[in-house]
């Protein structure tokens, strides 16, 4: 699990730690041996941005980790430290060997891809290839295919603009770049996503199900390579935060807020 801690002088950073979960009883579940085996560097002072998701290949091999920015921008482009990137690692936390940047030392050797935001999902295909869910700015909401090394661009190009109304290049003036495989503006301010194995719904089978929080629905994204498109979106009365595909294909979403329910939606 991820969270984020302080030092003392105000600085913040996120963590991953790692323990065995005990739920002997279930009202009363507790994390034991918890430690911390990973962490962003550098702190610095920042309100939030952290990403700090987690998933795990296939093969149960490797921990990928969507590092955020801090709302910092520039440390997206800056393969000196471990923010505003997709990171490979062993399930110990440790740099997996054959990264992209494997050479150049720690906590560079963490690096599968770079030029990120905010990513705040991160999930495998039914075919193994691994995707982010980033926030732009004000517009630019994106899902990435991930391919090793390559820069995807942010603080440079965006298909949003500043918060303060200040202009962004588009991706397409930036080919040296990898563009999104699809873009939201206005935003959607993604929760989460997954890519849904068709148990349920046969006419789903790899499309990607994200969770909007601004929009307050669940859309569906089908795709063609590295080329994504809304083919519906369906509207829920909250903001949706999560989304969770069950062993039977039937999903679970979280609503956002003090008052957010856990919604369990199966077919009629």
């Amino acid at each position: 699990l991820s969270w984020v801690t302080a030092e003392d002088d105000g600085k913040r950073y996120g963590v991953i730690g790692r323990g065995t979960l005990d739920c002997a009883d279930a009202s009363a579940c507790a994390v034991k041996g918890l430690k911390v085996i990973w962490r962003q560097e550098p702190a610095m002072q920042t309100f939030g941005q952290f990403a700090l998701r987690i998933t795990f290949s296939p093969d149960g091999k490797y921990m990928f980790v969507a590092s955020g920015e801090y709302a910092k921008g520039d440390p997206a482009q800056d393969t000196s430290n471990n923010l505003g990137a997709i990171l490979r690692l062993n399930p110990d936390g440790t740099a997996a060997a054959g990264n992209p940047f494997a050479g150049k030392g720690s906590p560079t050797d963490q690096i599968w891809t770079y030029g990120h935001r905010n990513p705040l999902g991160l999930k495998f295909d039914l075919d193994g290839q691994l995707w982010d869910l980033e926030h732009g700015p004000r517009g630019g909401d994106e899902i990435n295919m991930l391919v090793p090394g390559d820069n995807y661009g942010w603080p440079v190009v965006s298909n949003g603009i500043n918060y303060n109304g200040t202009p962004i290049p588009d991706h397409d003036t930036h080919p040296e770049f990898h563009a999104p495989a699809i873009f939201w503006t206005p935003v959607i301010a993604p929760g989460d996503f997954i890519f849904y194995s068709g148990k349920a719904w046969p006419e789903w089978k790899g499309e990607a199900l994200v969770a909007g929080l601004a929009t307050m629905s669940m859309a569906r994204v089908s795709f063609d390579g590295d080329h994504g498109t809304e083919v519906a979106r369906y509207g829920f009365p909250k903001r949706m935060r999560e989304i969770v595909e069950a062993p039977d294909g039937s999903l679970w979403l979280a609503e956002d807020g003090a008052d957010g329910r856990l919604l369990h939606l199966t077919p009629n």
